[in-house]
């Protein structure tokens, strides 16, 4: 398991998302894995930098661990941060049109429906984000 823990700012996405892509380039994920990865990994941290410690700037740590049977991804979003839960939003209603939806929601909508597991949980003061993704 590789760890970083950095300030929770919008300028550190590039770098977050840079550590985990180092972790997935030593374990041959493919292209589409990744992608799907760096989305996700994006939009979270992004999330975190902007709303979790709004006014004021805090620390997030991201944890990468590889498993091997059968090879997955896991990747650990921990802050401590206001209390939010980004799962429990209903997802938005992708049959209306672009107009007529609300603005928000289609960011975690994305990485709920591209990762093969997503985990929320309020621990000891912190927002715990987890997701999972499958290596074929």
């Amino acid at each position: 398991m590789k760890e970083l823990t950095i300030e929770a700012t919008p300028e550190n996405v590039d770098k977050v998302v840079e550590f985990v892509d180092a972790q997935l380039e030593e374990h041959d994920c493919g292209i589409n894995e990744k992608m799907a990865l760096e989305v996700a990994v994006d939009e979270l941290f992004a999330n975190i930098a902007m709303y979790a410690y709004n006014p004021n700037t805090g620390y997030a740590t991201v944890r990468v661990d590889v498993v091997n049977d059968p090879l997955s991804v896991e990747v650990t979003f921990i802050d401590n941060g206001r209390q939010f839960d980004p799962l429990a939003k209903a997802d938005p209603d992708t049959t209306l049109s672009l107009e007529d939806r609300p603005i928000g929601g289609m960011g975690i909508f994305i990485v709920k429906k591209s990762m093969d597991y997503v985990n929320y949980e309020y621990k000891d003061g912190k927002n715990i984000l987890t997701i999972k993704k499958n290596i074929s």
